[in-house]
């Protein structure tokens, strides 16, 4: 019988340290799987805030268009015979009692910070058209109604209105903004709701002066630009936070006509 000496025989490994290379491998196997959880989870928000950023910022273009082509063709573009539904009289149409009485912004039905009438050219027709933006609830409606002469614009849209835009925060309530500053400090001024659309009024001859809630010049004919804020909130928070995401977009909408 032949003996293997000891400087020969080849030892298998211990259990102690079968026990400490699993327990190696189980940590850097599941360190691998949170990184890959966590990239996953960024994914999904970043994919969420790019879809929220995209659908806000074709509504606003939208709303900034219609704006720029608000109050034309003016009513000193044609003779006193001619047909009230194919000149604008103003670039914003008011509600109740137009255009008998001239409504005081803030202090009508529309426009209001969340209601916008405007008025404007059909080009297609060659008559004028009304486009309204109310916000309901959350939703950003849209519609567009043939002028008629004489009447109440907001009465005029009746089913023409259809969601543009959703999930858009700036009438959200006291509860909701203080949770959303706490992630966004700069976001809804002193606490408040956000305006969709903030109104700015001729003051010649200087430059146009915020003109909603001024009680001075803020006719809506006057109107020569109008601000426009769209806060846009994710459909689901953030994957890894749990916090809503929110979307901020600014646009300037200008009037180019001369004064009705």
């Amino acid at each position: 019988m032949t003996t293997v000496p000891n400087s020969q025989r080849q030892n298998g490994f211990s259990l102690l340290e079968l026990l400490v290379a699993m327990a190696f491998f189980l940590t850097v196997c599941g360190a691998m799987f949170r990184l890959l959880n966590a990239d996953q989870q960024r994914y999904q928000t970043d994919s969420q805030v790019l879809s929220s950023f995209q659908q806000a910022r074709l509504g606003l273009d939208e709303i900034v268009r219609d704006v720029s082509d608000a109050g034309y063709p003016p009513l000193n573009h044609f003779s006193a015979t001619a047909p009230a539904n194919i000149y604008a009289i103003s670039p914003i149409a008011w509600s109740p009692s137009y255009p008998n009485t001239s409504c005081v912004i803030g202090a009508c039905a529309s426009p209001t910070g969340f209601d916008v009438i405007l008025e404007g050219a059909d080009y297609s027709t060659g008559t004028v058209q009304w486009t309204r933006y109310q916000l309901v609830g959350t939703t950003l409606y849209r519609g567009v109604v043939n002028k008629v002469a004489g009447a109440d614009p907001a009465a005029s849209f009746g089913g023409a209105m259809v969601p543009y835009v959703y999930n858009v925060m700036n009438n959200a309530s006291g509860a909701e903004i203080a949770t959303y500053r706490l992630s966004y400090p700069a976001m809804f001024p002193g606490g408040n709701p956000q305006p969709i659309f903030q109104y700015y009024c001729d003051n010649l001859p200087g430059p146009p002066a915020l003109c909603q809630y001024a009680g001075s010049n803020d006719s809506p004919a006057n109107v020569r630009e109008i601000e426009v804020t769209l806060i846009v909130q994710t459909e689901q928070v953030d994957a890894q936070t749990h916090a809503p995401r929110l979307v901020e977009l600014n646009g300037n909408g200008q009037r180019v006509n001369p004064n009705q």
